[in-house]
């Protein structure tokens, strides 16, 4: 299971980098940037790790979706971007694809 703590730490690495993305004004911010850059670096690394053992498509599901849903809840908080329901609603079918295939699929190799 060592393979989805390396995708926990990819997500994290991405979510930051992406936060971050916004913040480089357009790469015009070096400090942003950088980070950014430093993020994505991570993320592709430790994502490159779990391909190891965890199906593409898979890891490619839970890495997205959680994704969506973290970048979306910091947009909300520290950037103060509002969802109306159609936007939550999908979010939450998003969620429910990845517990589907987490949860039942002979894919994932529980």
């Amino acid at each position: 299971m060592v393979s989805y703590a390396y995708l926990a730490i990819a997500i994290v690495a991405e979510v930051i980098a992406t936060s971050f993305l916004k913040q480089s004004d357009g790469f015009t911010r070096p400090v942003p940037t950088i980070v950014m850059a430093i993020g994505y670096l991570v993320a592709f690394f430790f994502l490159s790790l779990t391909l190891r053992e965890v199906p593409t498509g898979i890891a490619y599901a839970i890495w997205s979706g959680v994704g969506i849903v973290l970048i979306t809840a910091i947009a909300w908080i520290v950037q103060g971007q509002r969802l109306d329901a159609p936007a939550v609603i999908g979010m939450a079918l998003i969620v429910a694809g990845v517990l589907v295939m987490n949860l039942w699929s002979r894919t994932t190799g529980h």
